[in-house]
């Protein structure tokens, strides 16, 4: 779980003087959110990279991997 922590500072910034510490891409004050909010509104990643542009293409990417391996080492081990 320690290597998920240490990937994931290197995509996602919690300051406190940050958007009252929500998660944001690192490097930006777009918040984490914003990208599970487009995927779920039906919105396409491309709108996402428009209307955010600060947000680098291999942040997203790097951050749905980890999400999928969080969630795929986690349902390893519960079926151990």
């Amino acid at each position: 779980m320690c290597i998920f922590v240490i990937m994931l500072k290197d995509i996602v910034n919690i300051d406190p003087e940050v958007l009252s510490g929500r998660p944001v891409f690192k490097g930006t004050r777009v918040p984490i959110k914003a990208l599970f909010d487009y995927m779920e509104s039906g919105k396409t990643l491309d709108a996402f990279f428009s209307d955010f542009p600060a947000v680098k293409h291999s942040q997203v990417v790097s951050l749905l991997n980890l999400a999928q391996q969080l969630l795929i080492s986690s349902n390893d081990k519960a079926a151990a």
